[in-house]
């Protein structure tokens, strides 16, 4: 976990910062600033307006008596896609963009749904609740 947390918060930025580099003596300063500026901007627009969408429709599932959990993780995936769009840098960017398409925040949120659903039957996650019984079977949807 420490290696992840130390590639998270010192590799990826130089990285980053390499990037902005190269690019800025391709392009030149300015230019990198400005397309820094509009990929954030552009990327708060799109985490807003698709952060709507899901919060109406979670409020719809709620109303009709839906658990809303796929809404959820998709609002989930929403926030980190704006985090890292409103973040200064290229691989950020690339990657908030790519969170911000429905189908590829589909084909993760299943694969999220897996890795759950093994780390519950392997006993690797445990969760607590008022029932009973906090044993995970297979009627139990993620």
């Amino acid at each position: 976990m420490l290696f992840r947390l130390i590639l998270l918060f010192t590799v990826i930025p130089l990285i980053e910062l390499y990037l902005l580099i190269q690019v800025g003596r391709y392009l030149g300063s300015f230019q990198t600033i400005i397309i820094v500026l509009i990929t954030g901007i552009i990327g708060g627009l799109l985490a807003r307006s698709q952060g709507l969408s899901v919060q109406r429709q979670i409020r719809a599932d709620l109303q009709n008596g839906i658990i809303p959990t796929d809404s959820l993780i998709d609002g989930f995936f929403i926030l980190i896609a704006g985090a890292l769009l409103i973040t200064p840098g290229m691989i950020t960017d690339v990657s908030g963009f790519v969170l911000m398409v429905p189908l590829f925040r589909s084909w993760l949120k299943k694969r999220l749904k897996n890795i759950l659903r093994r780390k519950f039957k392997s006993g690797q996650f445990q969760y607590y609740s008022n029932r009973q019984s906090t044993n995970w079977s297979e009627e139990d949807s993620l």
